[in-house]
């Protein structure tokens, strides 16, 4: 095995279990929690944040490369990413309207939320801090939302779950998942000492 395939291998691994941009770096809740009590629909949104991703982060890193670095306007980024994101998120909205109205209107809010969605900036900023090449910058996107959709595909799967289970009245709703996210950034704990890059 190449030395560059171990290194995007080991991106994904970490972006995924080890540094999930939900359940250990915290970005990306709204969308976690509001949209994940059915699994068809956080399946969905997943796919969506996914691809959103995966082309934000082959965007910013042309953009950062050739465009920010290459005038000396590193203070742009900000800028220049929430237009990117804007813009990509623009294009998966009118998609879905198109193709599946039902799924549209089950996403509600939580679509156009994803250009403000801390994630996707995050991932955008995190590609230059980390020094990712265009192929690692794109693995990166991709395994983030990899990340993303596994954990608002297990979290949808345990609140179906819920609906059928002696919850006390009292944690009923928001506590409940609260409490459930909170297990599941505990199990994903258990993967930090595996690989971190």
């Amino acid at each position: 095995m190449s030395e560059e395939f171990t290194r995007i291998l080991l991106i994904f691994i970490s972006t995924v279990l080890v540094n999930n941009f939900i359940l250990v770096r915290f970005l990306g809740i709204c969308p976690f929690l509001g949209v994940s009590r059915h699994v068809e629909t956080a399946f969905s949104m997943g796919l969506a944040t996914t691809f959103v991703m995966t082309m934000t982060g082959a965007a910013t890193w042309l953009i950062n490369t050739y465009i920010l670095e290459m005038f000396n306007l590193p203070f742009l980024q900000y800028v220049s990413f929430i237009i990117v994101i804007a813009s990509l998120v623009q294009f998966v909205e009118m998609f879905i309207k198109k193709t599946s109205p039902v799924l549209y209107k089950a996403l509600g809010i939580y679509l156009p939320l994803i250009t403000t969605n801390c994630a996707i900036l995050g991932l955008a900023l995190l590609i230059p801090l980390n020094g990712y090449n265009f192929i690692e910058s794109i693995v990166f996107g991709l395994s983030a939302g990899v990340g993303f959709t596994l954990a608002i595909v297990l979290m949808a799967g345990l609140r179906e779950t819920l609906e059928f289970a002696d919850v006390p009245e009292a944690l009923k709703g928001v506590p409940i998942t609260l409490i459930i996210a909170g297990i599941m950034a505990m199990a994903f704990m258990g993967f930090s000492g595996m690989i971190s890059i």
